[in-house]
Parts: C-alpha cells; sequence; structure tokens
C-alpha cells in the first residue's frame, strides 16, 4: 500500500482519521500504532518480525544505556545496537551485492541467495540507531515502554519513505500533543500538494522519462542525443517531485494528529552551490550523517587531511545507503568530488551570474549517474548526451514527447521552485491591507486543496489521464 493509492487515500487513511479522533485520548496512541503495524504488514507481513525485533533490541538497549553503572557497560550495549542494527541493514541490503561482486572475481560461491529487501529497512533502522545514540549522548531519555519506541518507528507516516524522524523531535508529542483545527486544515493541504506533487507530476514525468530512456544499451543507442536529454530532464524533475511528496504526505499526515515532523526538502533545485543543494536536498538523511557520522570523525575541526578522510566516508555511505549497486557508490564519489573541488580550490569564487546554472549542470549529470545501475548503460547514455553513438541530434520520438508534453514540461519546471510559496506569502501580507487580496486569499486556501485531491484522484484512476491534456497541441 502507497500514500498515493486510493485505497491507502479514501480507506486506509479515512479509517484511520475516523478511529483516532473519536478514540478516547488515553487510546489515540494505540489506534495509531494498530493502524501503522497494519500498514507495514501490508507490504509483507513477515518483515513485520524484523521491525518488531529491530525495535525491541533498540528499547533494551537504550534502557540497559541509561541504568548503566559504568562508561564500559554503556559501551557495551552501545556496541551490540550497533552490530545489531548495521548488521540486519547488511545483511537484508547488500549481501546480494557483495556476493554478485566475489562471484565475478572468484567464481565463489557459486549459488547467490535471493535475499528480499524488507520496505522501508534503511529509514527505521537509521532512526532506531539515532534513537540509541542520542540516549548514549544524555541527549534524550530512554523510552521505558517498548510499545511507544515502537509506536515511534513504525509510524505508517515516515516509516516507508521518510523522513529520518529523530526522536527527539516527536519525544514529547508522542506522550503530551494537541491537535487543532488549524493542525488539521494545515496537514490536510500539505497532504494534498505531496499527493499532487507524486499524482500528477511525479508519475507524468516518470511516463515521459521513462519512454524516451528505455533499458537496454541497444534502445539507448537507438535514441537521439536530444532525446536522452530530454529524458533525464524529465528524470530530473521527477525524482524531486516524488521524494518530496512523500515527504510533504508524511508530515502532512503527521500535522492532521499532531506530530510535527521536520522539513526534508527546500527547494534544491534552488541551489547556488552542490553544498547548497545538499544542505537543501533530503535534510533529514544529510544531518544524519553529518551527526553520526561526520562530526564524531572530526568533522571540519581537523587537518584538510582528515577533512577529506571524512567527507569521503560520509560520501562513500551516502551512495551505499541509496542502493547495493556500483553507480550509488560512483554517485556518492562524484558529488565528494564536487564538494572538495568548492571546498578547497572554488571557495566562493563562482561567479554568481554562473553559480546556480553550474550547480544545475552538476545535479544532472549526478541522476544520469544515479538511475543506471547497469554501467554499460550509463556509458552509453554519457557518451549519447554529447552526440556520441546515438541516432542523431533529434529525432521523432523526442520531438513528440517534447510536444505532447510541452505545457506540463513548463509547469512541473515551476513546481520545483518556490514560486508558488512566494506568491501565497504575498498574498498573506497584502491581504493585511487590502479586504479583496484577503478574500482571494482565502478563497484559494479553501479551494486549493479540494482541486488537488479531485485532479490527483483523476490522474490516479486513470493512469493514462493528465490534467494538461487540454493544453496540448
Amino acid at each position: 500500500m502507497v500514500f498515493s493509492s486510493l485505497l491507502f487515500i479514501f480507506v486506509f487513511l479515512v479509517l484511520n482519521l475516523v478511529i483516532y479522533f473519536f478514540a478516547p485520548k488515553k487510546y489515540k496512541n494505540q489506534v495509531l500504532l494498530i493502524f501503522s503495524l497494519i500498514f507495514y504488514a501490508w507490504g509483507g507481513p513477515r518483515f513485520l518480525i524484523l521491525l518488531v525485533g529491530e525495535t525491541f533490541i533498540s528499547w533494551f538497549c537504550g534502557v540497559k544505556i541509561q541504568a548503566a553503572d559504568t562508561p564500559k557497560t554503556k559501551k557495551l550495549y552501545m556496541i551490540l545496537e550497533c552490530v545489531s542494527m548495521l548488521g540486519l541493514l547488511g545483511i537484508f541490503k547488500y549481501t546480494v551485492f557483495f556476493l554478485s561482486n566475489l562471484q565475478a572475481l572468484t567464481g565463489f560461491p557459486k549459488a547467490i541467495p535471493n535475499i528480499v529487501l524488507p520496505i522501508g529497512i534503511s529509514f527505521y533502522t537509521f532512526q532506531l540507531l539515532s534513537y540509541v545514540v542520542d540516549v548514549y549522548r544524555g541527549e534524550v531519555q530512554a523510552q521505558p515502554k517498548y510499545w511507544k519506541l515502537l509506536l515511534y518507528s513504525s509510524l505508517f507516516h515516515q516509516c516507508i519513505a521518510g523522513p529520518i524522524v529523530r526522536y527527539e523531535t516527536v519525544a514529547d508529542e508522542i506522550d503530551s500533543r494537541k491537535v487543532s483545527q488549524t493542525d488539521v486544515y494545515v496537514g490536510i493541504r500539505r497532504f494534498c500538494i505531496g499527493l499532487a506533487k507524486k499524482a500528477i507530476l511525479a508519475n507524468s514525468c516518470a511516463s515521459a522519462a521513462d519512454t524516451l530512456l528505455q533499458p537496454g544499451v541497444e534502445a539507448l543507442s537507438a535514441q537521439s542525443s536530444l532525446g536522452l536529454w530530454l529524458g533525464m530532464l524529465f528524470y530530473m524533475l521527477q525524482i524531486y517531485l516524488d521524494f518530496s511528496a512523500y515527504s510533504d504526505m508524511a508530515i502532512g499526515m503527521g500535522r492532521m494528529v499532531g506530530f510535527h515532523y521536520l522539513e526534508n526538502f527546500n527547494y534544491p533545485y534552488m541551489a547556488n552551490s552542490v553544498q547548497d543543494f545538499w544542505r537543501r536536498w533530503h535534510i533529514s538523511l544529510s544531518t544524519f550523517f553529518r551527526d553520526y557520522v561526520y562530526i564524531p570523525l572530526g568533522g571540519s575541526r581537523c587537518s584538510n587531511l582528515k577533512i577529506v578522510r571524512n567527507m569521503s566516508v560520509v560520501w562513500f555511505l551516502t551512495g551505499m545507503w541509496h542502493g547495493a549497486s556500483w553507480n550509488y557508490i560512483l554517485w556518492g564519489i562524484y558529488y565528494l568530488l564536487f564538494l572538495l573541488l568548492e571546498r578547497f580550490v572554488i571557495k566562493g569564487r563562482m561567479p554568481k551570474v554562473l553559480d546556480h546554472i553550474y550547480t544545475l549542470i552538476v545535479v544532472f549529470f549526478g541522476w544520469v549517474i544515479f538511475r543506471f545501475e547497469s554501467l554499460p548503460e550509463l556509458g552509453t547514455v554519457f557518451l549519447g548526451l554529447f552526440g556520441v553513438g546515438t541516432s542523431g541530434f533529434t529525432g521523432l520520438e523526442a520531438y513528440t514527447v517534447f510536444m505532447g508534453n510541452i505545457f506540463f514540461l513548463i509547469f512541473a519546471c515551476i513546481a520545483v521552485t518556490s514560486l508558488g510559496k512566494n506568491l501565497r506569502k504575498f498574498l498573506f501580507n497584502a491581504g493585511k491591507s487590502n479586504h479583496a487580496v484577503f478574500m482571494l486569499f482565502n478563497i484559494t486556501e479553501l479551494l486549493v486543496p479540494p482541486l488537488l485531491l479531485f485532479l490527483s484522484v483523476l490522474s490516479l484512476i486513470g493512469a493514462s489521464y493528465n490534467p494538461f491534456l487540454y493544453f496540448q497541441f
């Protein structure tokens, strides 16, 4: 079950909210827990055991660390937590990758086990690990009740696709939270924005990208250079709209029931450097690696050689976190090189006119590496973007896709900027002194959520439906 399915929107979520709001206050957490476990089990009941088990280990280690009398005992339970969490993540996510590479080099083993990746394991593993580390550091109190920690790790808002919610962010709200009418409205509005991003924009971008970037070296070689550029542009838009959509929906659903999750994306395509891009992109992941890997290694308060080492570790792990494939490792190294270049060579000397363009170009080619797990396909696309080994500069397919989606493409490009947010802010401020603008602002605030929901549902009912159809040539 995914957030952008009709079953989730009109059955699961509605049922959850109705029961939640009618339940007595002392049972509201239990309602959320039951629905969260059902939601997670929907994607694979057997993996629910893993989530419950990892949470128990973290709960046990957290309680023992807080009760420990000596630093040695605390460290022992901290090691147990790290070995257990990272070990399980490694077994499920990276065993096949490492064995496949070992087999390619040595011929051993003869058979590689088929290990299915549990849904959301990277997210809830990092959340539980951060919780125990924070208890170890004395930054949060250990949760004495196991079921409440299970609620934290399994909350269906964010356990599948993030953001990575730190325990300190929601610790007080687990035990005590209030929900106002404003919270409900803001939550619904944010959820509808995220749903529209996913159902209308991201899915349409994905369809165009998949049309132009067919799998296989032969298919990619048969594409024109312009088709490859256009396909990757659609993919660049899709991946932001997709990732940020799930964060929007998670933040919105949390807000409806009183949880205030932190922002996870801040218009990254408006960044003026690669470093700025990573301050804006997947913020919860960036801050996790900063606080639990980079700073403990010494951060930037050390020699340049050690700074390079610290950044190398972080970006190798960042690449590996995204997937068990060489292209993700290359993607991490690619960003490492540009971040080192900005830190030690460019040092903010990039002309203001060029900094944004430079950043978008770096990010664009980064997504090329990210998309293609097959290295031969990756090489074909990289060469093809510069006119090597393609069917020509342009072609009928690229022209057809472009003309059929030109207005949609313009809207998607606008949607990844802060233009809409700034316009809303302008109307709000102008409405303070102008009654007509005030009325316009309130009307739009009232109409936008149901309109976005309506268009999203139309898009989900028919996968081929495109709300921009009537504006196409």
